[in-house]
This record gives C-alpha cells, structure tokens and sequence, in this order.
C-alpha cells in the first residue's frame, strides 16, 4: 500500500471512531462547571443566612436555582459533545456569567477602595464568602480553557451521528 493511500485509510478510519468518550479535558471541564454550581450555591446559602438578600430574597433564590440548573443541564450536554452547549457555556457563563460576579468588585476597587483594609475587618462569613467566589471565578475560567484545548476541539468537531446521547 502507498503511502497515500495508507494516510487516507486512517484518516478515514479515523473519521469513522466508535469511540465517544469525551476526552479528559472535556471532563475535567465538566467537573470545573460542577464546582462553579457547588460554588454559587455556597454563596446563596450564606447571602440568605445573613440576611443580606433583603425582602426579595425569595425571587432572588429562584432565579439562582434556576441558573444553576440550566448550568448543570447544558454542562451535560457539552460533556456528551453538544457543541451549542460548549458555546452556550463559553458565552453565557463564561463570559456573560464572570462579568457579573467581578464588575462590582472591581468598580469597588476602582473607587478608591482597599482590599486589605476589608479584609482586616472581614468576619468568617465574609472571608468564606470571598474565598468561594475566587474558587468560583477560577472554576469558570478554568472550565472555559479546558472547553477550547485541541483535543476538545478535535471531539467538538466530529459528526453529531458519532456522539453518544
């Protein structure tokens, strides 16, 4: 067999894998997407039990849970090779999503604000608070790089008919 022909017959075996295994990067970034939900759902829990979220606490719960479903649904999704769920959650939450979690604490910053002077006079609950919202942001991002690595984009790419429902 030339090597033409050779190359060909593995491209083309290649294009025909059964496996649908996501690969490890594309679980991994299933896992950062479960611990950014883990993430908003500490934070909800410690804004109500502060007392923070004031009377519209209830509204504010609800659209929460349900971000946060919509969130794990789509991350299923993308996990199985979706690839409007990988843009969904890139878009969404990745960037939509981060710049809600981060354009209040910058504009803070940008007042004239100290970080060490809060921190200084931070509680625990504001200090578990502030530490779940880093993990949160770093499990977003992380989650979206992960989205994008070659070997997603390789899974990404194929055929619908071969990925597993």
């Amino acid at each position: 067999m030339r090597d033409v022909d050779r190359h060909r017959y593995f491209a083309m075996l290649d294009t025909m894998r059964t496996d649908t295994r996501a690969p490890a990067a594309v679980g991994a970034a299933f896992v950062m997407w479960l611990v950014a939900v883990g993430a908003g759902v500490f934070e909800t829990i410690l804004v109500v039990a502060s007392g923070e979220a004031g009377g519209g606490a209830a509204v504010g719960v609800t659209v929460r849970v349900a971000v946060f479903l919509a969130a794990i649904l789509v991350a299923l999704r993308m996990r199985a090779g979706r690839r409007w769920a990988r843009l969904t959650l890139a878009v969404g939450l990745g960037v939509l999503g981060t710049l809600s979690l981060v354009v209040d604490p910058l504009l803070w910053l940008l007042d004239g604000n100290s970080l060490s002077a809060v921190l200084a006079e931070s509680g625990p609950a504001d200090l578990a608070f502030g530490t779940s919202r880093v993990l949160h942001v770093a499990a977003v991002l992380t989650a979206c790089v992960l989205m994008f690595l070659p070997s997603s984009n390789r899974y990404f790419r194929r055929p619908v008919a071969a990925l597993a429902t």
